[in-house]
């Protein structure tokens, strides 16, 4: 069977742990890690200036092709929402039924989709607001899974929140 297909989403004043800690933790699991952002081979920067290569834009990506979709945080999201096409993608990820899971500031993507439309979730405390404003019912705890959706609150939670989408990804198999 082919390995499960992971996008992992990539902009500007991206967190390096929320970034880096799954790609590495997901390719160790076995599945395909691909690094998405709004343009192809172009390099981004994270807060510290610590750069990644992205694989592939979201434009031409096809959430089909894809498992699960990993938001990090930092301020990526922030830039991540200013892209039509990462909008369409990950929009196009939530309403195919896809395993979606976010950290820290990646929520803020996921309230320009329905991913939190009567879900309980988590996020950094700073966007508490724009989570339950998107839907969700916020719950103060290192990782909540709620269905398809997987989310935790920062940093220290990767363990848990890689756990859990390793999880979730071999239940699909």
């Amino acid at each position: 069977m082919p390995a499960k297909r992971v996008a992992v989403m990539v902009d500007e004043m991206y967190q390096v742990l929320e970034v880096w800690y799954p790609y590495y933790r997901l390719q160790e699991a076995g599945f395909a890690v691909n690094l998405v952002a709004a343009e192809a081979n172009k390099q981004y920067h994270s807060k510290e200036g610590y750069p990644c290569i992205s694989d592939t834009a979201a434009g031409g990506a096809n959430a089909l092709d894809y498992d699960c979709m990993v938001v990090p945080g930092g301020f990526a999201p922030d830039f991540m929402r200013r892209s039509e096409d990462v909008i369409k993608f990950a929009n196009d990820l939530v309403n195919a039924g896809k395993l979606i899971a976010a950290i820290c500031h990646g929520g803020w993507l996921l309230c320009s989709t329905t991913a939190y439309k009567g879900k309980k979730a988590t996020c950094f405390m700073a966007i508490k607001d724009d989570i339950i404003n998107a839907g969700a019912e916020y719950i103060d705890a290192e990782c909540v899974v709620d269905g398809n959706l997987i989310t935790a609150r920062k940093p220290d939670d990767l363990p848990a929140f890689c756990n859990a989408i390793i999880d979730a990804l071999k239940e699909l198999e």
